[in-house]
């Protein structure tokens, strides 16, 4: 597992229907070192503070492989490293390997993974076309959030190491999953309640999910 690519923006306007939108969706690679810092890498900015960005949002990695399904999908569109908004281009497990509290050595900073990615309009915006946030949730191909636990340098070329598996077996793929399709899954939304390393909002959604199950 190694990264790829290392990509920042910081947030401009955009007109989008009619409407001027600051977003910080436009990552572009950047060579060299870059710090990785507990909110964010150095270069980069969120436009939107109470949807992105946060401790928990501090690093968003999507994975090289999902490129090649983009590319047969949309043919003729462009689709340079971080057209997902995000921070790493990465060769990196899969959401459905990847467990919520993984935590990774990448470069010399320390890593968690916290949550999976989901689509708002600003992806819409950066393609051009709405249908790509259904699409992107129907792929499954969400990438995924990191906490950074220690502060350190990361570069293109760097290694991803494997530090320590989380040992409620809760995937990334899992957390999507239990979001958009499989809502009534008593086993799975027990087992995500009890993740450390879940942000505090995505807990006390499920948890308010199981009570309203047992009370049917």
């Amino acid at each position: 597992m190694h990264i790829v690519s290392v990509n920042v923006s910081l947030p401009r306007e955009v007109t989008w229907r009619g409407t001027r939108v600051a977003t910080g969706i436009f990552k572009e690679p950047v060579a060299g070192a870059v710090i990785l810092r507990t909110l964010n890498l150095d270069g980069d900015r969120q436009a939107d503070l109470s949807v992105h960005g946060g401790p928990s949002k501090a690093v968003y990695v999507y994975l090289v492989d999902h490129y090649a399904y983009w590319r047969n999908e949309f043919p003729a569109m462009p689709l340079p490293w971080g057209m997902f908004g995000e921070n790493l281009t990465a060769e990196w497990m899969r959401e459905d390997r990847l467990h919520i509290g993984d935590r990774f050595r990448v470069g010399s900073a320390e890593v968690v993974v916290t949550q999976p990615r989901l689509p708002c309009y600003k992806l819409g915006i950066k393609f051009r076309r709405q249908d790509i946030i259904k699409r992107f949730l129907a792929s499954g191909r969400t990438g995924f959030y990191l906490a950074v636990v220690r502060e350190g340098t990361v570069e293109s070329g760097d290694t991803v190491e494997l530090l320590e598996r989380e040992r409620h077996s809760v995937t990334v793929a899992d957390i999507t999953r239990l979001y958009a399709y499989d809502k009534t899954n008593r086993e799975l939304l027990t087992r995500a309640v009890q993740v450390p390393a879940l942000p505090e909002g995505w807990r006390a959604y499920f948890q308010e999910r199981l009570e309203t199950l047992s009370s049917i």
